[in-house]
């Protein structure tokens, strides 16, 4: 019976590639676990302020995990102390797909549905990721890998939230697989915003937001950056993301976390700490009880966008649904 699994050869290409297998694949689940301090330090580190103290303080009648605390729990995982990443993040043995290269590869896109609420700490849970392969693409230059997934509880089967992403595997195409569906992008109205939710990160926010589990050298370590093609360290992809999710959450949302229901966007350009962002944010249509909102988040100063394709479904205030 032929192997799944590509082999490297002398030129450093592989052998045995056809993206095609991957589809369908489950990974095997990811264990995760987190307390109430990891819920506190996320919402410090995505820029939650003290009139949200219901993100902020485990005493509070209302204390909350912040909605999009989970995409981290992949990371994180089980651990309370620092870990390898480039080590941990090495592509499960997916059929017919090369292993994704840690330190070439990058966020794409990442989405998040709400389906119940998550408790303020997975005591007494048995929390696992259960994720799988959409589609792998070739777009010559690079490798796209999409997947989505569920947090579940495993001793009740209970979902909390559906996950979803694509990661780029830089230099990492050229197999002559599918290119892949060609995605819609989102439009921006031609009118003012209806709201605007500005955030200046410091020159430490990514030391601050690798606590939550993304401990990437490339978010702490200046050469380790430059090696990277970069200026310097960069700010987490995902840092950007929850910071533009609070600014959302704050401006259209009252700071409620149960108005919360999806949220999702592509990563367009690098962000590094001591950038302005800016979250731009349009209600283009309200119905059955929802408002559907489109977004970008640019620096401030160069204008360059940092994260496009934006979207978010709040529930109306007071809405039964």
């Amino acid at each position: 019976m032929a192997s799944d699994k590509p082999v490297k050869n002398a030129s450093g290409k592989y052998d045995n590639v056809d993206f095609r297998k991957a589809t369908g694949y489950q990974y095997p689940p990811i264990k995760c676990a987190y307390n109430r301090r990891d819920v506190l330090l996320f919402a410090n580190a995505i820029g939650v302020q003290k009139d949200e103290l219901h993100f902020l303080y485990e005493l509070h009648p209302k204390f909350a995990a912040f909605p999009t605390f989970p995409v981290n729990l992949a990371f994180k995982r089980t651990d309370q102390d620092v870990y390898d990443f480039i080590a941990r993040n090495v592509t499960a043995d997916v059929p017919g797909v090369p292993p994704f290269d840690a330190q070439r590869s990058v966020d794409g896109e990442r989405g998040i549905e709400i389906l119940r609420a998550l408790p303020a700490s997975s005591e007494g849970m048995d929390l696992e990721i259960r994720n799988k392969v959409i589609g792998v693409y070739d777009k010559g230059g690079a490798m796209i890998l999409e997947s989505e997934g569920e947090l579940v509880d495993a001793k009740t089967n209970i979902a909390y939230v559906k996950l979803s992403s694509s990661s780029f595997g830089i230099g990492q195409g050229g197999y002559g697989g599918p290119r892949g569906p060609s995605k819609p992008s989102i439009t921006i109205p031609k009118r003012t915003p209806d709201a605007v939710h500005t955030f200046k990160t410091t020159p430490e926010q990514a030391l601050l937001y690798r606590l939550c589990g993304d401990y990437n050298p490339l978010h702490a370590d200046e050469e380790f950056g430059k090696r990277a093609g970069f200026k310097g360290s960069i700010l987490q992809g995902l840092g950007t993301w929850n910071i533009a999710a609070h600014g959302i959450l704050k401006e259209l949302g009252d700071s409620d976390p149960a108005r919360f229901k999806s949220y999702g966007a592509r990563f367009k350009s690098v962000v590094y700490p001591g950038d302005e962002l800016e979250t731009r944010m349009w209600v283009v249509r309200s119905e059955e009880g929802h408002d559907h909102v489109v977004f970008e988040t640019i620096v401030k100063g160069d204008g360059r966008v940092a994260l496009a394709n934006g979207y978010a479904t709040l529930k109306q205030k007071g809405s039964k649904l």
